[in-house]
């Protein structure tokens, strides 16, 4: 039985890393682990943002099943509860809060971080002023400007919005170095590729002459948001430096990571890296990752390193396929419930499409994709529908849905069948104050 680590990094488009074909030197860390091991270069998340792209990642199953994505019912298997029945011991580390325990993600875990237990000390005190004081007051705006003196001069900008790669790191190696003899499973997600873009000087350095501070970033980050028509040209690639930076940032702290646990495990542990979602930076005339469907968002990098298989793999593949992967390589039982196919080498494995989904529960809207090797289909709610000819358009420029009626029709008889075995029905997940405002930072809008 191997021990087996999953990394995942949020907002990591695939062609932002080296081995995926990107002229920076963003991740010579993992472009060796690829080399080393199997590099899948045609794999896409099922869905553009964190919600509801996890399910898929951490139970194989689509996000709108069993009551959807806000909360993972009971009736979905996770991948830690999957594995801690083969006798490992397992561990998550991320500060998404997402993926907390509030929402069922501890499941299966033997010990998990999510943050929200142990927030920093700044943090819980911006908290409590927010909490406690008049927003509009004298005090609490004397104090407001406190902490943000106090986060620029630390260089930690939003301190509660998530936890630094290089913190997740330190409590991934601290477990690893206190836990028992194999087997052993490890989850660390790193938040740092998503915005704002804050990553540290020296990484900066690599892509530009002049660091960004990071009281700059966070208002570049909000211009973006909120009026992407009026960036200019030297603030994307502003932007796309600063993001280049955290992923390179991110690199390192993965190299350290392995390193580590090369040192302190006995035996080299199965590895599984990849993304929830990827980012955009005006492919389609947008910032950050909206559920929209286009590549730029879907197209995720994997890669698996098991010390005996390498190569690359162009086969059509799906987030739903990992979950049974590291399964596999656990000699565990595949829990009824997970939809993928395993990819450990020497197994068939014939995907045709990957569907992707979202849903706001309280509008009732729902949309979906359907990605082919040589289509791409999305139903947008209200009806409307596109349709990319993947061979000849692929920056998905035009919507071909008039020229193709048959091909259309198929697709969408497929997206039909798919939507009615998912269901409608939403579980709700409450969550507090202290939640909401540290997604507010991250710019989600729950």
């Amino acid at each position: 039985m191997r021990d087996i680590v999953l990394v995942t990094v949020d907002s990591l488009r695939a062609d932002h890393v080296g081995c995926y074909g990107y002229d920076r030197d963003t991740t010579p860390v993992i472009d060796d682990l690829a080399t080393d091991g199997r590099r899948f270069t045609n794999v896409f998340a099922h869905a553009c943002s964190t919600r509801p792209s996890f399910p898929s990642i951490l139970t194989s199953s689509y996000a709108l099943m069993y009551g959807g994505f806000e909360r993972l019912s009971s009736k979905r298997t996770t991948l830690a509860e999957a594995i801690r029945n083969a006798g490992y011991q397992t561990a998550g580390f991320h500060s998404n809060l997402y993926l907390s325990a509030d929402f069922g993600y501890d499941r299966g875990f033997d010990q998990f971080y999510d943050s929200k237990s142990d927030p920093s000390p700044l943090a819980r005190a911006r908290q409590a002023v927010k909490t406690h004081l008049d927003q509009n007051g004298v005090v609490y705006n004397v104090l407001q400007k406190a902490f943000n003196a106090t986060e620029r001069r630390t260089g930690v900008e939003l301190g509660s919005a998530y936890v630094p790669a290089d913190e997740m790191t330190d409590m991934a190696l601290e477990w690893a170095r206190k836990a028992d003899d194999g087997p052993r499973f490890l989850w660390v997600h790193y938040m740092d590729v998503h915005h704002p873009y804050t990553p540290p000087a020296r990484y900066q350095r690599q892509f530009r002459d002049d660091p960004v501070d990071n009281e700059t970033a966070i208002r570049l980050r909000r211009k973006m948001l909120e009026d992407p028509d009026r960036i200019t040209d030297d603030e994307l690639n502003t932007l796309l430096d600063l993001y280049d930076a955290e992923i390179a940032f991110v690199d390192a702290e993965v190299d350290r990571l392995l390193k580590g646990l090369q040192d302190t495990w006995e035996t080299d542990p199965v590895i599984a890296f990849t993304a929830d979602h990827g980012e955009e930076f005006l492919d389609h005339g947008q910032f950050s990752h909206a559920a929209t469907f286009y590549d730029e968002v879907l197209h995720v990098p994997l890669i698996l390193h098991d010390g005996e298989s390498s190569g690359t793999v162009d086969d059509l593949v799906g987030l739903l396929d990992l979950a049974p992967t590291l399964v596999d390589y656990a000699d565990a039982s595949e829990p009824d419930t997970f939809l993928g196919e395993s990819l450990v080498s020497g197994h068939e494995h014939d995907r045709e499409q990957v569907i992707a989904e979202w849903a706001d529960y309280d509008e009732g809207d729902r949309r979906f994709a359907l990605r082919t090797n040589e289509w791409k289909y999305v139903q947008m709610e209200g009806g409307e529908e596109r349709l990319f000819d993947l061979t000849s358009d692929p920056e998905e420029t035009t919507n071909v849905a008039e020229e193709y009626p048959g091909t259309l029709s198929t697709f969408r008889d497929k997206i039909e069948n798919h939507a009615n075995s998912v269901g409608s029905e939403s579980i709700s997940a409450e969550m507090d104050e202290e939640v909401r405002q540290r997604l507010r930072d991250l710019g989600y809008q729950e």
